[in-house]
């Protein structure tokens, strides 16, 4: 599914920078007279849920659940269909979610309440770093863009197993029942050979919502129910090439966005230098730029020394090691991550100093480097 891949990267690429502007406003409105009115807006009260849990966690539902459908198709007929391809990302992606928690917990580890917060550097923004990679221009072989489509992924699979297993509320059982009846009767559609994409998502809305009253973080719903849907390696028009080509430019240019503008915004009237060394934004902004380019840069060095895999077709280590600073940009999940371990407002302003630094130095390290000549910067 080539040409599949190609519109998802371009899709992506450039919903990155649109997330890159919706950033950059939220951080001007926070900043500016309309603060007021624009931390107001959030916190107001729709129903059952405040503006703000009805994008971090409805929202962001659809858009978990377009990464499993990518994550499933990948699986299937992707750059994750064969074992041999699966090892270079696996590892690297392991490693960098590895060496992050451990550059987090040895900064911030021992203060009281701040080691919740380790997985926020773990997982990277495949939006915001493929729309960085995108303003590098046509100098990056196809074959890296694909490695850090392929490492992003992995790193989502984590991501979700880490918010079900590390940031879930207590469970309640009737309703966690039911999202496993609703569950086996989604994959029971799939088995009986329904196509049609309505079933499949009623039953995602069904899920959400038995997840949501569960204790379990309701964005997993949305994975769980992609993993249900039908894929045909052999038919381009499948149900679940269908329902990913119609959800990736509303997640791509309207949600992912939306988030970013709802979760980005941060005053930085009283900041001062002392705050931006904390020990909470500085173990997140160190562990996305210093921890996830050591972690997935040495995972491929070893796997490639090793013979377990090979370095990516055409590619130098110079611009290896330029995507792997790239993975550092950990935007969207890590305010995610970040607002699932901390609740008090002062932590989750920390948490959005860190995410915002160590992403910007990650987004402009690895762009320079990858835009730099190789005859000056080595090969």
């Amino acid at each position: 599914m080539r040409s599949a891949l190609r519109h998802f990267l371009q899709t992506e690429a450039a919903g990155g920078i649109v997330l890159m502007g919706a950033a950059a406003l939220a951080l001007i409105v926070a900043n500016s007279p309309l603060a007021n009115a624009y931390f107001a807006t959030l916190a107001l009260k729709a129903g059952p849920l405040s503006v703000l849990h009805w994008i971090n966690d409805a929202l962001m539902a659809v858009f978990f659940f377009l990464v499993g459908l990518e994550i499933k198709r990948e699986w299937t007929d992707g750059q994750l269909s064969r074992w041999g391809d699966r090892v270079l990302p696996g590892v690297a992606a392991l490693a960098g979610m590895v060496v992050p928690a451990i550059v987090f917990l040895t900064i911030a580890g021992r203060e009281p309440g701040l080691a919740r917060g380790w997985a926020i550097p773990a997982a990277t923004d495949i939006a915001f770093a493929l729309g960085v990679l995108a303003l590098a221009g046509k100098c990056v072989p196809a074959s890296l863009k694909l490695f850090l489509t392929t490492v992003a992924i992995v790193d989502d699979i984590g991501a979700v197993v880490i918010i079900a297993l590390f940031y879930s509320g207590a469970l309640h059982w009737g309703a966690l029942g039911g999202a496993a009846a609703i569950l086996l009767a989604m994959f029971a559609l799939n088995r009986a050979g329904v196509k049609a994409l309505w079933p499949y998502l009623i039953g995602f809305l069904l899920l959400w919502i038995a997840v949501h009253e569960s204790g379990v973080h309701a964005t997993v719903a949305g994975v769980l129910a992609a993993f249900t849907v039908p894929v045909d390696r052999d038919d381009a028009v499948s149900p679940l090439h269908r329902l990913e080509h119609g959800l990736s430019p509303w997640v791509a240019f309207w949600i992912v966005p939306l988030f970013g503008f709802a979760n980005a915004g941060v005053s930085l009237g009283g900041m001062t230098p002392s705050s931006i060394v904390a020990p909470l934004p500085l173990a997140i902004a160190l562990g996305l730029f210093i921890g996830k380019q050591a972690g997935v840069f040495t995972g491929v060095r070893l796997s490639v020394a090793l013979g377990i895999a090979r370095k990516p077709e055409g590619a130098r280590w110079r611009q290896v090691y330029g995507v792997a600073l790239l993975c550092g940009v950990g935007f969207t999940m890590s305010l995610f991550i970040g607002g699932l371990a901390f609740a008090d407002p002062a932590q989750g302003d920390a948490v959005k100093i860190g995410v915002l630094a160590g992403s910007i130095l990650s987004a402009l390290a690895g762009w320079a480097l990858l835009r730099t000549p190789a005859k000056r910067a080595g090969g």
